[in-house]
């Protein structure tokens, strides 16, 4: 009988280092999820905006070394990611494929004429920079005219905007709750041990000695924690890529990896910082106040 009852406060202990590794573990996963939200996030609007369409149409009449010139000058340009040439000829063939018959043979002559299609990094994929760059080739005697949307870009532009403060402020709360969480984890887990902190300090124990332990466990708390953690990512993600692959197309293994390292040191960081606050609440009141 006796040894049962030694045996609760054991059982008790281990279960309340249990929750709280399971409960940082929940947290820390739940903050991997978000920052792969924001790198994805970020990584699709980069995406779309260095898809956006800007042709340059050139003269019929342009030399192939004006062009060949031309195109080493929009290569070379750091604004421009990558350039396709198409001549009249295949803008032709490629026309016909969609239209499914010969307009040609119709007309007589091919009416179209050689252009360059641009694709810009996404910096510079903005309404601003894009006018810049129309008003530049055009002024260029080998091109004739220079197309884009402007409307397409301009409202690219203002919906990438919009998705983008929604999720900045749905990543700031998430990120709220989730320290919230965190903090009252080792909260609880300190409380339990209050009566021990205060009579380790009215033995005559410095704040360096009974911090020590507790930092210990925190940390020690905080590792088990991340590395829950982790394989609960790990998990996640080999699940998605091979159910749903086209979700993490742009998540590439130095974003994961970066993350795993973000998860482990977010890990230690908060169960040392948190349980440093926790035990200087309880040495800095009074003892009768132990009881509320």
């Amino acid at each position: 009988m006796k040894n049962k009852q030694q045996k609760v406060p054991t059982v008790r202990l281990r279960n309340s280092y249990v929750t709280t590794v399971v409960s940082i573990s929940m947290v820390l996963f739940l903050l991997s999820l978000l920052g792969l939200l924001i790198l994805n996030a970020r990584r699709i609007g980069d995406y779309v905006k260095e898809n956006i369409g800007f042709s340059v149409i050139l003269k019929d009449n342009v030399r192939e070394a004006d062009r060949v010139q031309l195109m080493k000058y929009f290569d070379a340009s750091p604004a421009i990611k990558s350039t396709i040439f198409i001549s009249a000829e295949q803008a032709a063939t490629e026309l016909q494929k969609e239209l499914g018959e010969n307009f040609i043979e119709f007309l007589g002559v091919n009416p179209l004429k050689p252009s360059v299609d641009i694709k810009f990094h996404a910096q510079y994929a903005n309404p601003d920079s894009i006018a810049r760059f129309e008003k530049e080739f055009s002024a260029y005697p080998q091109v004739e005219e220079v197309y884009y949307q402007e409307s397409m870009v301009n409202l690219v532009n203002e919906n990438l905007k919009k998705i983008s403060v929604v999720i900045l402020a749905f990543s700031a709360l998430l990120l709220l709750i989730s320290i919230a969480l965190f903090n009252n984890t080792i909260r609880l887990l300190v409380y339990s041990k209050r009566f021990i902190i205060k009579t380790m300090q009215l033995v005559g124990a410095n704040r360096k000695y009974i911090l020590r332990p507790f930092i210990l466990r925190g940390i020690l708390n905080g590792v088990f924690g991340s590395v829950l953690a982790i394989f609960l990512f790990l998990g996640v993600i080999y699940i998605a890529r091979r159910q749903m692959p086209e979700i993490l197309q742009f998540t590439d293994g130095k974003t994961i990896a970066m993350l795993i390292l973000l998860i482990f040191a977010s890990g230690l960081i908060l169960a040392g910082l948190t349980t440093v606050m926790a035990v200087n609440k309880y040495l800095g009141i009074e003892r009768d106040r132990l009881y509320y």
